[in-house]
């Protein structure tokens, strides 16, 4: 069972989406998307930088599904600074999704290390973006947005756009749900995606979430992404493991309480934030 989320230009977004960061092109990213939209998945999130969008273009086309029917999202990579170099990359994209066209494209990342020198992120972005609103007034794209965008980098793109981004993809998981960044965004009407929604790793061991798992008779990963939900968030949950593929979609029959909710928010130890001002990439 999944749900969709309405863009404000009337997209429907379904929710929760599949990640593929860190699967491997091949066999391994081929077999993950497969087993996802065998269970019934329609929302598939990959990146240039992931290096798998052939493999995640070939499980979509071999599904057998109306290409309509999956919304497929992909990203702009740092080595992409200029509006020429942005479309080109996207065509690139397009031919080894095997797809005429992107439900959402999003800009990866709001300030490459070597443009911090200076703020000249700041005109790279606008280039970017340009490319990014041509390809949606092409309707070669039928959303657009950003992903790890902190308030200033928002603040600076505002500035020079025509169109505002309609999605912010950032790290939101129990214990980091960056209440004024996610504030912000939805003031100036944008989606909240949720990647890492199952944390870094540390949710699995973690005391009170296996609590939390025995007490609703669930997974830990399932209570993990029912906080996303009943957060507003759309989770992007990642696994080669088809059992924990399935698991990760039935999310929509039972509900956290609203105390379990607080506790969720207050966790520590779940996952950290990488600054976008200080990451080295």
């Amino acid at each position: 069972m999944e749900m969709n989320k309405t863009l404000i230009n009337q997209v429907e977004m379904p929710v929760p989406g599949f990640g593929t960061w860190k699967l491997a092109d091949g066999p391994v990213a081929f077999q993950a998307v497969t087993a996802a939209l065998e269970v019934g998945y329609r929302h598939i999130d990959t990146a240039q930088i992931y290096g798998n969008e052939e493999s995640v273009g070939r499980a979509i086309k071999e599904s057998g599904l109306d290409r309509q029917e999956i919304f497929l999202t992909t990203k702009v990579w740092n080595n992409q600074q200029s509006y020429e170099d942005t479309l080109a990359s996207v065509e690139e994209s397009l031919n080894k999704l095997q797809t005429s066209y992107l439900d959402l494209l999003l800009i990866h990342w709001p300030n490459p290390i070597e443009l911090r020198e200076n703020e000249a992120w700041k005109l790279r972005n606008t280039e970017v973006w340009r490319a990014l609103e041509s390809l949606y007034q092409a309707k070669k794209v039928r959303t657009i947005g950003v992903s790890n965008f902190q308030i200033k980098h928002l603040e600076a793109l505002f500035a020079s756009v025509s169109i505002k981004p309609m999605v912010n993809q950032i790290i939101l998981t129990p214990g980091l749900s960056q209440d004024s960044l996610v504030q912000f965004c939805r003031e100036h009407e944008m989606l909240l995606e949720a990647y890492s929604p199952l944390g870094q790793g540390e949710i699995f061991k973690h005391a009170a979430m296996i609590d939390l798992a025995n007490k609703y008779d669930r997974t830990v990963g399932q209570v993990a992404l029912r906080w996303s939900i009943q957060k507003g968030f759309v989770p992007l949950p990642r696994s080669q493991n088809p059992d924990h593929i399935r698991e990760n979609l039935n999310i929509f029959d039972f509900e956290l309480d609203p105390e379990d909710m607080e506790f969720l928010d207050q966790l520590t130890g779940i996952a950290q934030m990488q600054d976008p001002d200080t990451a080295k990439f």
